[in-house]
C-alpha cells in the first residue's frame, strides 16, 4: 500500500520550497498544503500534472463522441459538463 503524501502548511511549505518542489520533480512524491488544518492545495510534478490534464480531455472528449453517436433529444452537454464540474469530479 503506498504511503499518504506528506503534508504541511503553507508556512512549512513556503520555507522549505525548494525541497518540496525537488522531492515533486525527481522523486514524483506530491506534498499537500494546508491552511488552518485544511487541505487546500499540493505541489506535484510537471508530469502528473500533464497526465491528469491529458486523462481530463479525454474524458471530456469521450463525453462528447457519446453525446455525437446518439442525436436523440437528451441532456445538453453544456449541462452535463456544468454539473460535472460542479460535483467536482
Amino acid at each position: 500500500m503506498s504511503q499518504p503524501p506528506p503534508m504541511g502548511s503553507i508556512r512549512d511549505v513556503r520555507a522549505h520550497l525548494a525541497e518540496v518542489v525537488e522531492r515533486a520533480d525527481r522523486d514524483g512524491v506530491p506534498t499537500v498544503i494546508t491552511r488552518r488544518g485544511r487541505q487546500v492545495a499540493a505541489v506535484v510534478s510537471i508530469k502528473v500534472l500533464r497526465g491528469y490534464q491529458e486523462w481530463e480531455e479525454r474524458q471530456l472528449n469521450q463525453v462528447i463522441d457519446e453525446r455525437m453517436a446518439n442525436p436523440a433529444p437528451g441532456v445538453p452537454l453544456g449541462e452535463v459538463v456544468r454539473q460535472t464540474l460542479a460535483r467536482g469530479e
